[in-house]
């Protein structure tokens, strides 16, 4: 429902261009809650009447972004292990010679500006989760885009194990982290532009909002 108490169906031409509303499950609970339709568009009929909700998701899986962490290169050092080494603001330790696990290194988190000395206590989050990308187009993509994106660096921070839990599959109108939250949430966008991601229309609007304040 619109600023001016339009309830705007999918159908109609500015059901994606308004900025101000209050979102709705279907149209007909819009119109129960005193909204009206736009002209020209007719009141759905009982057979034609659906839910507008998001993509259905019961058929997400963590491998459909790959069998865990990548070692394209066959360097024997996974994503996870390149994520650390190239974030770490000291030489990190590895568990071995052949230079395959990060043992130790110097990580400040930018969730919380803490610093993080031992790998086994960072979690490597994924800016956008791999779930909420899911949900937002990614489950029509190739296998090899979306193993792309689970191991892309953009999208890879060394964070605390607690924090990256918490936030779990949330995108940021459902989680922020405690610092850096403009810094966070500016990268989480070019990140969906970067994959053409489809935020929710709210989503949308939500983060243009937020980036806004940043800048102001």
């Amino acid at each position: 429902m619109s600023s001016s108490g339009i309830c705007h169906p999918p159908q109609s031409s500015w059901y994606d261009r308004t900025k101000n509303f209050q979102p709705f499950g279907s149209v007909e609970a819009c119109l129960a809650a005193g909204g009206r339709l736009p002209k020209g568009i007719a009141r759905p009929s009982a057979s034609d009447r659906r839910t507008i909700k998001p993509s259905d998701s019961g058929s997400y899986s963590r491998t459909a972004f790959g069998h865990g962490w990548d070692d394209s290169d066959g360097d024997c050092q996974d994503s996870r292990a390149e994520a650390l080494v190239q974030m770490s603001s000291t030489p990190v330790r590895f568990a071995t010679d052949r230079r395959c696990r990060v043992v130790t290194g110097r990580w400040i988190s930018p969730f919380s500006g803490n610093v993080i000395q031992n790998a086994s206590e960072a979690d490597i989050d994924h800016v956008v989760p791999l779930k909420w990308a899911w949900d937002r187009g990614a489950n029509h993509w190739s296998d090899a885009n979306r193993e792309r994106f689970a191991n892309d660096p953009v999208n890879l921070l060394p964070v605390e194990a607690s924090l990256n839990r918490s936030k779990g599959a949330k995108g940021p109108t459902e989680w922020l982290p405690p610092s850096g939250q403009c810094s966070y949430v500016a990268r989480f966008s070019r990140i969906t532009k970067k994959y053409q991601l489809e935020p929710r229309p709210s989503e949308t609007v939500w983060i243009q909002d937020f980036l806004q304040r940043c800048r102001s």
